[in-house]
């Protein structure tokens, strides 16, 4: 859905709160429980111009994990000279309240 967004040149953004912070942890092995890895689709979001991806401050902290625990996802700035910028954003959780406030529509997976 959100490749599909992008590719329709939606402005996307991405939340990752309670356990959807595991969704981008890095070293991730699916093996176990015989489902797809979809964690390499996450490193082309930048590809569809998916830069803002948030992760609640607070979920990851319960849960134990910092950004360093997180996979180094990265867009390319065109305006820069293409160069190399972080996706992730780390807020609190009334940062990302607000965040949703600026959103026109909101999907929750």
């Amino acid at each position: 859905v959100v490749l599909i967004g992008a590719a329709f040149e939606q402005d996307v953004s991405l939340a990752f709160v309670g356990d959807g912070v595991f969704q981008i942890a890095k070293g991730q092995s699916t093996d176990g429980i015989g489902m797809k890895n979809f964690s390499p689709t996450y490193k082309a979001l930048g590809d569809y111009e998916v830069t803002k991806l948030y992760v609640e401050k607070e979920s990851l902290e319960a849960r134990g994990l910092t950004l360093d625990d997180l996979m180094p996802l990265t867009w390319e700035d065109e305006d820069e000279d293409y160069a190399e910028k972080p996706s992730i954003r780390l807020v609190s959780s009334a940062e990302l309240a607000a965040v949703f406030d600026e959103q026109d529509v909101v999907l929750s997976f």
